[in-house]
């Protein structure tokens, strides 16, 4: 197995997320490691609303083996609103099985059960984000070895709040990707969507040479808003993406 950068072990990258004066912990349950950004210290309510999540999700597997398994979307349905029928249809639109939509899922469901109490929350789950904030943010990308690596950020303005940026690498972390890209960033409303069509983008980039025609393929996968693909040092940004150097 290729060894993974020392920074991403100890999640450097999560520096990374401009916090704008807020409260920031973590909370974990087993593998599930999220990183909350609120107005107040909420470690309990994130930790209530992930184990809410992960339970939801684990039931679904208990009855739907393949539902863990499948690298490709799979027939059944769930009822909305619930994070499966959201892993469901954001892998049927992206092509991928329902877990690439995993981080990104839980992400969103402890977001939105935060704000309740704050105005402000930005979560992060394994690199992916999912953020409603009252003001711009900035997030910076972190691609492992690239020498863009901390050098470029996204920035989000608040109108486009709620919002998902997820991203997949096949050499960063330990998702599972069967590209080669450093970073393959997706943009879109849905957390979920964005976190499976990252995955399916990531699939896609083979070499350098596949960015322009990955990122038009990319922006076809409904509801998805912009992309940003680094490999080595080659960048590539389509759609919706405001770009800033750090």
């Amino acid at each position: 197995m290729e060894k993974k950068p020392a920074d991403y072990l100890i999640r450097a990258y999560r520096n990374n997320i401009v916090k704008n004066n807020l409260k920031v912990f973590n909370v974990s349950i087993e593998e599930s490691d999220i990183f909350v950004s609120a107005d107040y210290d909420l470690a309990q309510e994130s930790l209530t609303s992930l184990y809410k999540a992960r339970q939801i999700i684990e039931a679904c597997i208990k009855d739907h083996p393949d539902f863990l398994t499948s690298l490709k979307p799979i027939n059944f349905e769930i009822m909305p609103p619930s994070p499966v029928s959201e892993m469901l249809q954001a892998s049927r639109e992206a092509g991928v099985g329902p877990m690439a939509a995993v981080a990104g899922t839980i992400a969103e469901y402890v977001g939105r059960e935060l704000r309740k109490y704050s105005r402000n929350v930005i979560i992060e789950n394994g690199g992916d984000i999912y953020a409603d904030t009252a003001s711009d943010i900035q997030i910076g990308i972190f691609a492992g070895e690239s020498p863009l690596s901390e050098r470029v950020a996204i920035h989000i303005k608040q109108e486009e709040m709620p919002i998902g940026i997820c991203t997949s690498s096949g050499t960063v972390g330990h998702s599972l990707s069967f590209g080669k890209a450093d970073v393959c960033c997706v943009k879109a409303k849905s957390a979920a969507l964005a976190d499976a069509a990252a995955t399916a983008v990531g699939n896609m980039v083979k070499s350098v040479r596949d960015i322009k025609a990955v990122l038009e393929q990319g922006m076809k996968i409904g509801g998805v808003l912009g992309i940003v693909i680094i490999v080595g040092e080659h960048l590539g940004a389509i759609g919706d993406i405001t770009m800033l150097e750090t």
